[in-house]
């Protein structure tokens, strides 16, 4: 099976199994390169608040900026960043509701129209999928990345083979170890993870080398910001980011009770659209695609809203400028 098979039914899993958010392939360093393949985000107190915002995810320097939601400011003295990137941030923000904005003697004002929640979620726990462990890649560099940063609560490794006391011996102990069959849903905890000190001061590994590592110190604060970034992005993404290709032969499949799965009846399996589907396949059938809604499917598995009714506080004069 695939990695791509292997991901989507393991999210599958897990969205009929957790109240949580899932999402796929999401960058977690600070400084360095790493990509977790799975993203869990358990809920927080102020989950409900972050709902009624957007169902898409929310720029971060919006959220970073001075822009709050008592007096509106100058949208200029507001960001650090180029102004140029700063007038796109703010035209995103008021696109998805959560900046609006007046003209005062020709000048853009900027306020939030609901408050962003800090508390909207709880632990962060990520999955790095490995379904064949013959084949393991830079498997054990990338959960020592993973662990000396410390961003996520929890590193856990899942894979389909057989698990041996050497495969355990080269990698972290904290980083817990499943065995998940993804024709049957089965999960077997070999190694339960322990959770990762993500207040203190971490360690981003940049790149090694034969002789040397480069590293960068990442302060707690720095974490906290990225861990934010991080619980924004996957809910604004979601694991379900796929397009279904236009072949008669793919359609959608249910699994483990939720749907929107890509399988290929020619294939006989779950495939990978974007690398294994189109005319270079023998078996390409050119029809128009399955009609999926991807965002009801996941919204009948995730406590993700598509369409929330806002409980922004709007304020008098702040739609007038478009």
């Amino acid at each position: 099976m695939s990695e791509f098979a292997f991901e989507v039914a393991l999210s599958a899993r897990l969205e009929s199994d957790r109240e949580a958010v899932i999402a796929r392939q999401l960058g977690t360093a600070c400084h360095g390169n790493r990509v977790m393949d799975l993203v869990v985000v358990e809920p927080g107190p102020g989950f409900d608040d972050r709902a009624a915002i957007t169902p898409e995810h929310i720029p971060a320097p919006a959220i970073e900026s001075d822009v709050g939601p008592g007096t509106a400011r100058y949208w200029k003295d507001a960001f650090d960043i180029r102004p140029e990137r700063a007038e796109a941030v703010v035209d995103r923000a008021v696109e998805l509701g959560f900046f609006g904005r007046e003209r005062r003697n020709g000048r853009t004002y900027v306020r939030q129209t609901a408050r962003y929640p800090d508390d909207w979620f709880d632990s962060l726990v990520g999955i790095e999928n490995k379904p064949d462990l013959g084949r393991p890649g830079d498997l054990e560099t990338q959960l020592r990345k993973d662990v000396s940063l410390g961003l996520l609560d929890e590193v856990i490794l899942a894979t389909e083979s057989h698990v041996t006391g050497a495969h355990l011996n080269r990698i972290p102990e904290v980083v817990g170890v499943w065995r998940f069959f993804p024709d049957s849903g089965e999960r077997e905890v070999i190694r339960e993870p322990t959770p990762l000190d993500t207040d203190e001061t971490g360690i981003d590994v940049l790149e090694r080398r034969t002789a040397r590592t480069d590293v960068a110190v990442v302060t707690a604060a720095e974490k906290r910001r990225q861990r934010r970034r991080v619980a924004e992005r996957a809910y604004g993404k979601g694991w379900r980011t796929y397009d279904f290709p236009d072949c008669a032969e793919v359609e959608a499949r249910e699994r483990f009770e939720r749907g929107g799965l890509p399988y290929c009846a020619w294939k006989g399996r779950i495939v990978d659209p974007a690398r294994e589907c189109g005319p270079d396949c023998d078996g390409y059938d050119s029809a128009d695609p399955p009609d999926v809604d991807a965002a009801a499917e996941r919204a009948a598995g995730q406590p993700w809203d598509p369409e929330p009714e806002g409980r922004q506080r709007r304020q008098s004069g702040l739609d007038r400028f478009t």
